[in-house]
């Protein structure tokens, strides 16, 4: 009996774990999305605008109920006893915040100024790259509090690990991203916008951990403490975690997509930037927990906390500071744009390199 309970427990793990109809073909669905979402935003921008519109402190409601929809299968995930033991082996979140609060900001920074100050000077004027070089600022100095949770699903990483990540990370950023910016942009009067920050915290970690967490004690108080009802639960949400990314997907480019058909090149310019810092944030990170011989399960989550962004509160900031129509606020909206499908490409990269890393 005991074999048999151990061998329907590693089962139902690769089951959730394994790739579906939805995971196999998931930059089909994403390309797809994208398509979608920028046709139906030109077709029907009414419908998109009042979407939009259902927000409170920069936080888009609906968005945040398709992140739930995402990230909740994770936070049932979550083993509070391992939480408490994730210092013993701190070198994941070591890199995590190294990286994040000592590299990317100061990087995204020159490469600026590197891409609007000399490769771009001659095709925007000098006010506008100033603008854009703010906006990217701004996403460079706040790593992300949400979508984290999705790519670390996708890469089977360790829940508790990547919920320990997100928390150091958020109340760095407290008393952290307000004296970076203004040390970056020059500008000594950075307002803090705190109901954008608390609200995103509370909607994207607390109250869909405190789900996850209710959840997760009735599945395992009905089922004597057996983990494989846990894991067959989750199993079973995942496809409604890929819908819910593919709707914010659609959504994303929806509410953007008279801007991006009008202005294409604009879009492509301010994009360039952030694709090569995404892309070197990721391989610095996970370079390094390759050579510190980090378990893939905490390696990927690390890379790619560091590689996404906190887009509501870089976003907020750039609407306090410059205004709803700047430069600096479309520049942090393209991050927004730019983060899905590149972060796909390095959970697809993460995802092929697993066995080059140590087991967990």
């Amino acid at each position: 009996m005991i074999g048999t309970k151990n061998r329907t427990a590693a089962d139902i793990d690769a089951r959730a774990a394994g790739l579906g109809l939805f995971e196999k073909w998931l930059s089909l669905w994403v390309g797809a999305a994208i398509l979608g979402g920028i046709a139906l935003g030109n077709v029907a921008p009414r419908i998109f605008a009042s979407l939009a519109s259902v927000e409170y402190a920069s936080v888009n409601l609906v968005v945040a109920v398709l992140i739930w929809a995402m990230i909740f299968p994770m936070m049932v995930a979550v083993d509070f006893g391992a939480v408490r033991r994730v210092g013993d082996k701190p070198r994941g979140l070591i890199i995590t915040l190294v990286v994040n609060w000592l590299v990317k900001p100061f990087t995204m920074a020159a490469l600026g100024l590197l891409f609007f100050e000399v490769i771009f000077a001659g095709l925007i004027a000098r006010a506008d790259a100033q603008q854009y070089i703010a906006g990217l600022i701004l996403l460079g100095a706040a790593p992300c509090t949400a979508m984290v949770f999705v790519w670390s699903q996708l890469t089977r990483g360790d829940p508790a690990y990547t919920l320990v990540q997100v928390a150091a990370n958020d109340l760095i950023m407290i008393v952290a991203f307000a004296p970076i910016v203004a040390l970056l942009l020059g500008v000594t009067d950075i307002a803090v916008p705190w109901e954008t920050l608390l609200l995103s915290v509370a909607l994207y970690v607390v109250v869909p951990l405190a789900a996850g967490a209710f959840v997760r004690h009735r599945l395992l108080a009905s089922h004597n403490g057996d983990e494989s009802a846990v894991a067959a639960f989750t199993g079973r949400m995942k496809p409604l975690s890929i819908v819910g990314l593919l709707l914010t997907v659609l959504l994303l480019f929806g509410f953007q997509a008279e801007t991006i058909v009008a202005r294409p090149l604009l879009i492509a310019l301010i994009a360039a930037p952030i694709v090569v810092q995404s892309y070197g944030i990721f391989f610095i990170a996970y370079g390094w927990a390759k050579a510190w011989k980090v378990p893939h399960a905490v390696a990927a989550p690390c890379a790619l906390i560091g590689t996404s962004n906190f887009f509501e509160l870089a976003v907020a900031v750039a609407i306090g500071l410059f205004g709803l129509g700047s430069g600096a606020a479309l520049a942090t909206v393209v991050g927004v744009l730019v983060e899905v499908p590149v972060m796909l490409s390095l959970v697809a990269i993460a995802n092929r390199t697993r066995t080059r890393f140590p087991p967990a």
